[in-house]
């Protein structure tokens, strides 16, 4: 019942969930995503489904399964029919999608192993389209050099960089706290996104099973804004993005995908969000909303340089 972020499941019912935590109690930490329905326009196996967004699924769930409704869906080991692995499904999914086969053989011929690669979203599960958008895994300290890798694709030209449509779809999708031409300088550093035969994809960090701990809990003190310096960013692109800090706010934490990876070591930040009181001492929560409006964290460090750039 071992489940990572990245990771789906299907209920005893049908439903698909996408898993959200790396730590299950009592059941596994996820978010309903598909419910089977004869009108839905996805197809897998034969059989139709409903995508649900963040609300729906709620509501959903709050009339079939209340008991599965917490700060998140807790979806009982027992009522789990079969988990769906990114790294296990890779193979199937890069047989039958030559651009997804172009990206893994760029990332394993710079030296990222097959087994640090998966495949999630709705390939994984077999509800995409042509024109879905493709969301690749690398577990562990792969991610970083597999960062670079896509990085060096881009400037040969195997890969190409986001043009300006689907950079303004995405802002227009996350709505961000922070003006389009940061959110842009922003991301275009972060080096994990990238275009392929016209179609946008996505490089995402889940950590190694050696990796995992418990994020422990905090009690909300109130919002805040504060400037502090990053002193440790490895799982700054993690769910949630995790950055030490030098302040009396000692951990930031982001739990919003707009945000991960905004910041990298040495760099000065800008943050605003809610500070929580946990047993290791004060940190700061960014995504405390689904759209995390008011919330967000900006790399000073980076808006000095292309202010200086700018003459």
């Amino acid at each position: 019942m071992r489940a990572r972020i990245r990771d789906f499941l299907e209920s005893r019912e049908g439903w698909i969930f996408s898993v959200v935590d790396y730590v299950h109690i009592d059941g596994v930490r996820s978010l309903l995503r598909y419910i089977p329905d004869e009108s839905g326009g996805r197809i897998a196996g034969g059989r139709r489904y409903r995508k649900l967004d963040f609300d729906e699924a709620f509501d959903f769930l709050r009339v079939r399964r209340p008991d599965y409704v917490r700060d998140v869906h807790v979806v009982p080991f027992d009522d789990v029919k079969r988990f769906f692995r990114p790294a296990d499904e890779l193979p199937r999914v890069r047989a039958e999608d030559e651009r997804v086969g172009r990206i893994a053989e760029i990332l394993e011929e710079h030296g990222i192993p097959e087994r640090c690669i998966g495949i999630t979203g709705s390939m994984l599960l077999g509800l995409h389209s042509r024109s879905s958008d493709i969301d690749l895994v690398v577990y562990g300290n792969a991610w970083w050099k597999a960062r670079d890798v896509i990085a060096d694709a881009k400037r040969s030209g195997s890969i190409q960089e986001l043009d300006s449509a689907t950079w303004m779809k995405i802002y227009m999708k996350r709505k961000p706290s922070i003006p389009f031409d940061e959110f842009v300088a922003h991301e275009m550093r972060k080096g994990n996104r990238g275009m392929i035969d016209g179609t946008y994809f996505d490089l995402l960090f889940t950590r190694d099973w050696d990796e995992i701990e418990p994020v422990p809990p905090g009690r909300p003190l109130c919002r805040s804004r504060i400037v502090a310096e990053v002193v440790d960013a490895r799982y700054s692109f993690d769910s949630p993005g995790i950055f030490r800090l030098d302040h009396e706010i000692g951990e930031l934490l982001c739990y919003s995908h707009t945000y991960a990876g905004q910041a990298f070591e040495g760099e000065m930040i800008e943050a605003s969000g809610v500070v929580e009181e946990t047993p290791n001492g004060l940190r700061m929560v960014v995504g405390t909303t689904r759209e995390a409006k008011g919330e967000w964290i900006r790399s000073l460090t980076l808006m000095s340089s292309l202010s200086r750039g700018c003459g």
